[in-house]
């Protein structure tokens, strides 16, 4: 079970802990934000690239698979369903897009290769966004 905090500092500046670490999130200037951390959307697209890197490595390790680098970047953005190249036919309207490059590093037998692709997008977070979360929403306006 993971528990996190958040207190709205000032303007759009939230501090995040998770009772051993703290961190800032922020918006842009364009956005009405001083730019002081990442925006929401980062923070999340930055959960799952440490994910994907962390499986690798676990998956790497436990098969004894020698890894010389992995890295990942990952991209956000809002597309018209329409413009959607890898949509299913039946999805509409605007709809949140998670592009993925995913760099791994080392001497594969082909088997390795596939393996390491197939493990590279099975990482929990990213089985988690994939499925949907239900959310338990207790909200306290005093």
């Amino acid at each position: 079970m993971a528990t996190i905090e958040a207190d709205l500092t000032s303007g759009t500046v939230v501090n995040i802990t998770n009772g051993r670490h703290t961190w800032a999130a922020d918006e842009p200037p364009d956005m009405q934000g001083t730019d002081t951390g990442p925006t929401p959307y980062e923070l999340l697209l930055g959960a799952l690239a440490a994910c994907t890197c962390i499986t690798l490595s676990y998956y790497a390790q436990r098969k004894g698979i020698a890894l010389t680098s992995v890295s990942t970047r990952f991209h956000y953005e809002k597309i018209h369903a329409d413009d959607c190249e890898f949509c299913e036919d039946d999805a509409e309207g605007y709809l949140d897009a998670v592009r993925s490059e995913v760099f791994v590093e080392g001497t594969f037998t082909e088997a390795e290769r596939k393996r390491l692709a197939e493990v590279a997008v099975r990482c929990p977070v990213h089985k988690t966004l994939e499925k949907g979360i239900v959310f338990d929403e207790n909200v306290t306006v005093g």
